[in-house]
């Protein structure tokens, strides 16, 4: 089965999606909004993950406008290569994010989990659009900054060892916005991804239990 597919942005913008579909009628459909490593092995993963618990999984290859099938690693270098190529696409990037649930809502509902860059990508999306039945972000650095409120029920997690996304800044997030679930994890920034030293697997778990209960919650 192919799992990548090319949609079109309202800007005439043709970029690849990873999708996977499950074996039986979907609960609805999801979208996986990458980090600054790309779509990757790691949001692969995670895609299959979802894709297992009933949901048309998507994720949009927001590097795209860049070049095609551009996956980073863990390391310094590609860390910064990651950073320039947020900083160049990060306004345009919600135009994939939304052409992609606009694909995956012909399955009905539709979700969006986002990790740190998507993290604040799905934070985002969450406040600029109506048709998201809820959102759920992992360590978003600008969220707590974000006087913007959503539009949906909205999840976020954080580490409290996280350096760049200071606790007192989530705290103060999460004393303003009580509408918002706000989670916090004796983790480091990006606890969810085993394959980078800051993971944490019992955070992992506790976090991704947390989330696929939110979504079922909010697609009844």
């Amino acid at each position: 089965m192919k799992k990548t597919i090319e949609l079109n942005t309202i800007d005439n913008h043709k970029f690849d999606a990873y999708i996977l579909r499950p074996d039986t009628k979907p609960k609805g459909g999801v979208v996986i909004i990458q980090e600054i490593f790309g779509v990757n092995r790691h949001i692969r993963e995670v895609c299959n993950k979802f894709m297992k618990e009933g949901f048309l999984t998507i994720a949009p290859s927001l590097f795209d406008r860049e070049g095609k099938n551009i996956e980073l690693d863990y390391v310094k270098q590609d860390v910064e290569k990651g950073r320039k190529l947020k900083e160049k696409f990060d306004s345009l990037s919600i135009n994939e994010i939304s052409a992609c649930i606009d694909y995956v809502s012909s399955a009905g509902n539709v979700g969006i989990i986002g990790y740190c860059w998507g993290g604040s990508l799905a934070y985002r999306t969450a406040c600029k659009t109506t048709n998201l039945k809820c959102a759920v972000a992992y360590y978003g650095g600008d969220i707590p900054k974000s006087n913007l409120i959503t539009n949906c029920p909205t999840m976020c997690h954080f580490g409290e060892l996280d350096k760049g996304i200071p606790i007192n800044d989530v705290l103060n997030f999460k004393n303003k916005s009580p509408n918002v679930k706000v989670f916090t994890y004796p983790a480091d920034h990006g606890f969810n991804c085993d394959h980078r030293s800051q993971f944490n697997d019992v955070c992992s778990k506790i976090a991704y239990e947390r989330t696929i209960s939110f979504l079922n919650k909010n697609f009844i």
